[in-house]
């Protein structure tokens, strides 16, 4: 028997013969994500005239999965898309933080700063042809804190509005969020946080209503430069009625 510390927990060669490990040094090409799991659902925002207000839905199948993300004091990401590559993502922000955290600076990252890194990043991993299979809405605070909100995708392709939505709120909930503030920057200075929470939680309830994916909680947080982030978990749609049902027309026999 081999009492050396090297050898304990080792089958014994001379039992099972010597231990193969040429299966962990393959001369095969490195491969990348090809058909990921694209199990996030949708996140939506909508800014108003002190602040913004941003919403993610939790899975179904992932009730424990929070895809809502606080960076700083003034900035919160909502991520969709696959859950590993928002993993990936969580442990690669949190570095920068703990790294901006540690600088001798006093400036830090405004939400406007935080979205043209990820930019960056995104598109520097389109190019190597290993993308990040994510769409990240950045809520927060500029430089000079006025709301901001803005979008970017796996190719790294931005783009601002007064109200965005990925995944099915991209069809379901941007018509709701639209009824409440157009795409005119100018209409946002008419809209108060309670008008923009309300119009949030009515989208979450029609994306659990159409969502076969989404849950009935979800996460919700306003960003204003009062009060900073506040962030809430686990929230429960109030209200539901399923009284609808007995209207829709198109799906299997149909008795007219």
């Amino acid at each position: 028997m081999n009492h050396f510390p090297n050898g304990w927990g080792k089958p014994r060669d001379d039992v099972y013969g010597p231990y193969d490990a040429s299966y962990l040094h393959s001369n095969n090409p490195t491969q990348v994500t090809q058909s990921p799991i694209v199990t996030g659902t949708s996140v939506i925002a909508a800014k108003f005239k002190d602040g913004v207000v941003i919403a993610a839905d939790n899975l179904a199948r992932f009730t424990d999965v929070k895809r809502l993300h606080v960076f700083n004091d003034k900035s919160i990401l909502g991520i969709s898309g696959d859950v590993s590559d928002m993993q990936a993502l969580s442990r690669i922000l949190s570095s920068l933080n703990t790294y901006e955290n540690y600088t001798s600076e006093p400036h830090t990252l405004s939400a406007s700063n935080l979205h043209t890194y990820l930019s960056k990043l995104m598109y520097k991993r389109r190019t190597d042809i290993n993308p990040l299979w994510n769409q990240i809405l950045v809520a927060g605070l500029d430089s000079e804190d006025t709301p901001f909100l803005a979008s970017v995708d796996l190719q790294g392709t931005i783009f601002t509005a007064p109200t965005l939505c990925t995944g099915f709120g991209a069809h379901l909930a941007q018509p709701v969020l639209r009824r409440l503030v157009a795409d005119s920057e100018e209409d946002v200075k008419n809209v108060t946080q309670e008008m923009a929470v309300d119009a949030i939680r009515q989208c979450m309830k029609v994306l659990f209503y159409r969502d076969a994916r989404s849950g009935e909680t979800y996460s919700i947080a306003v960003v204003t430069k009062e009060k900073g982030i506040e962030l809430s978990e686990n929230e429960k749609l109030e209200g539901q009625s399923w009284a609808f049902a007995e209207g829709i027309r198109g799906y299997g026999t149909q008795v007219v």
